[in-house]
């Protein structure tokens, strides 16, 4: 098989933007609603809801790669790299440079795009590996960097990326564009398109030992930021992870060939999905704030633990509802005092039942609709 960057075209990437035009204008059109979701938020907690959603982002990303982070931890770990004020949660070397990273991203996304970037991204991504012969700068083995799936003696291989003594110029050739590319540049173009045709280059040249996908993703969210003229807040790694087979197919496809209709279609709608998503996101937060301003003094510590516990769930809430069961092991209240725990919550409003008895389950009353803006 030939890949795309093996074929004379390369990298010179076909597809109709005229498909894109609507997207393009929805997307900028959510975009003021974020602007403006935001805005109903006091100092405190807007720093609240962007140590959340960007480090909600980041432990997403890492688990499209297979790789857990704790969330509370990058939430600390972001906090004060941001110079807000947080616990001292210890934070383990992968989280504290994803953290640093996503912080790194989040101050300084209208920066122009170039190695030194590329490779202080790399070296906080790879904070505490011991196992690359290199951090902080591009792939050098004479290996194939291959992405394979199967057995070891018949392994299938997805893709293979340009050997490692092409990448530099590759690399070179990617950088000179992605910034021609942007607002500011000699030929801009619009954020969508540019963010898809970022995402897909990137990850096929795979310039480094490892962290691409997550490196690419927020080369991603840089082109976005830049076309905005603002951070995204965009929960695009947590809409490409509940998408991720398809993902990797879309990748795959796309890498045989540089005519790239599907691509881009399939990235511009994953986009519209985060943007969607990060609004709801927002107006949860903020229902949530006002939901527990509403309810003080009002509950006990027990339920307040568990409203606590089921918000830090997101807008989708645990899967299937709460249980009288679920809240006994959040708050080791008896059974009777759960029962009565639960339903003085949902007489106060803030919780909603569905089901009887033993198949109760209860639900947080916040409302996070995606609304306006049509996203």
């Amino acid at each position: 098989m030939r890949w795309n960057w093996q074929l004379p075209d390369w990298p010179d990437f076909t597809f109709d933007p005229a498909s894109l035009s609507a997207v393009e204008a929805r997307f900028l059109k959510g975009s003021g609603v974020v602007v403006g979701a935001m805005h109903h938020l006091d100092g405190e907690a807007r720093q609240g809801v962007v140590i959340e959603l960007i480090a909600q982002e980041m432990v997403e990303s890492s688990a499209i790669e297979g790789e857990v982070l704790d969330r509370a931890s990058v939430q600390s770990s972001i906090a004060r790299q941001l110079g807000f004020v947080a616990d001292r949660r210890r934070s383990s070397p992968a989280e504290a440079g994803a953290a640093e990273l996503m912080a790194d991203l989040y101050r300084r996304y209208a920066d122009p795009l170039d190695d030194a970037v590329l490779f202080d991204w790399h070296r906080m991504l790879m904070n505490g590996r011991r196992d690359l012969a290199e951090i902080g700068g591009y792939r050098t083995h004479a290996d194939p960097m291959q992405i394979v799936s199967g057995a070891l003696h018949a392994p299938r291989v997805h893709f293979e990326a340009p050997p490692s003594d092409r990448v530099p110029a590759e690399m070179a050739r990617f950088i000179a564009w992605f910034n021609a590319s942007g607002p500011k540049g000699g030929t801009p173009l619009p954020a969508i398109t540019r963010a898809a045709v970022a995402h897909l280059w990137f990850e096929t040249i795979h310039p480094f030992e490892d962290g691409n996908g997550r490196l690419g993703r927020a080369i991603a969210e840089k082109a976005l930021a830049q076309s905005l003229e603002a951070p995204t807040l965009s929960a695009l790694a947590a809409t490409i992870n509940r998408r991720r087979k398809a993902y990797y197919a879309e990748l795959q496809r796309a890498s045989q060939s540089n005519r790239i209709d599907a691509w881009m279609d399939w990235f511009a709608d994953t986009v519209l999905e985060a943007q969607g998503r990060t609004i709801a996101s927002i107006r949860f937060l903020i229902e949530k704030t006002r939901l527990l301003d509403r309810l003080k003094g009002a509950i006990n510590p027990r339920q307040e633990k568990a409203l606590i516990r089921m918000m830090a769930e997101g807008p989708d809430g645990f899967a299937g509802g709460l249980s009288a069961h679920n809240y006994r092991t959040i708050t080791d209240a008896a059974s009777a005092t759960a029962t009565r725990d639960l339903a003085e919550l949902v007489e106060l409003g803030a919780l909603e039942r569905v089901g009887e008895r033993r198949y109760a389950r209860y639900h947080l009353k916040i409302a996070s609709g995606d609304g306006d803006g049509g996203v």
